[in-house]
């Protein structure tokens, strides 16, 4: 009896913990193959910077795995947000960066996170409403929206943005980058949306069994096109932010970033079927995705391997999702 309680907290406090430490384990392992780089604070700022932009777009794909669906277009919305950010950010002046621009500062802002709540909400509508399998509407949208950024743009990226939009993104209130403090303020209302809100325990319900959701008196298209929304506003955020930090609207940013927010939400433990997980998991899953690029740059390995590892670490955090499953049926 004893040993089977004993094994039973065990599971617990892996259950619970076991990812933390796992990631603690990862940044030891780091410290010591760098020698001591790896946790500079320098390098430990960088990696903050690293993790706040795929951290928020992680959280919108938390909505929208969590209600069983999958959004393959954020990473566009991120391409065609920043491209749209930077054209309405222009100075007055031809060249002069430093001065006003022709619009206020809040114009470019809005615009950036409207276009990418239009773009989610479309996603949302077309799965919803048109009874559309999710992958088929945002593999499509994806190949859109980058299509529009490369339109609109030119196929060039949009330089010459004005010093307050170059620093929504490199402030450092109190030596804090201000992007740790977006992240910050991103997760904590994701947080308690999903925890403590009608709206969150919906999202969860419509995951684990959308018929049920529905005979319980849920509207499950609804739900469906504002996760969606809620993702597409979130990549709409992240376009504004690596635009402003890059100074550049550039149509080809944002490539591969939806390969990225999933895998550090289902290595948070978010699973693919839906209806289960946790936002604090999301959150260490897009830390041990940017400490491992950041490792493997300091350690010099190719940058190339970087997408073979991510690949892995998805294929690897799906099987033991579907083993747990398994276990419990």
């Amino acid at each position: 009896m004893n040993t089977t309680a004993s094994n039973n907290k065990l599971k617990t406090f892996l259950k619970d913990f076991g990812l933390i430490l796992i990631f603690l384990l990862l940044v030891a392992v780091l410290a010591v193959i760098s020698g001591g780089a790896f946790v500079k604070p320098g390098n430990l700022i960088s990696v903050l910077k690293q993790t706040a932009v795929n951290g928020i777009l992680a959280m919108g794909m938390t909505f929208v795995i969590i209600s069983d669906g999958i959004d393959l277009s954020v990473g566009s919305t991120v391409g065609l947000t920043g491209v749209v950010a930077c054209m309405l950010a222009h100075p007055v002046t031809a060249g002069a960066t430093s001065g006003p621009g022709q619009f206020p500062l809040i114009i470019p802002i809005l615009a950036a996170l409207a276009v990418g709540a239009l773009i989610g909400s479309l996603n949302g509508i077309g799965i919803a409403y048109g009874n559309i399998p999710p992958f088929i509407v945002t593999l499509g949208s994806m190949t859109i929206v980058r299509g529009l950024a490369l339109i609109i743009s030119g196929g060039s990226p949009v330089f010459d943005v004005t010093k307050g939009f170059e620093d929504i993104a490199s402030l450092k209130p109190a030596g804090i980058p201000v992007l740790a403090i977006y992240l910050i303020l991103i997760v904590a209302i994701c947080a308690f949306i999903l925890q403590k809100t009608v709206f969150g325990r919906r999202v969860y319900a419509i995951g684990g069994n959308e018929t049920a959701a529905a005979v319980s008196g849920i509207n499950v298209k609804r739900i469906r096109v504002a996760v969606y929304t809620i993702a597409g506003l979130l990549a709409g955020l992240c376009g504004l932010l690596t635009a402003s930090r890059t100074i550049t609207g550039a149509p080809t940013a944002g490539q591969s970033y939806e390969m990225d927010a999933i895998a550090a939400v289902v290595i948070g433990g978010v699973s693919m079927s839906g209806g289960a997980g946790k936002w604090h998991g999301v959150v260490i899953g897009a830390l041990m995705i940017a400490v491992i690029a950041n490792g493997l740059d300091i350690m010099r390995v190719d940058s190339n391997f970087q997408p073979v590892i991510k690949g892995f670490i998805i294929i690897f955090a799906v099987l033991m999702d579907i083993r747990s499953k398994g276990k419990k049926a």
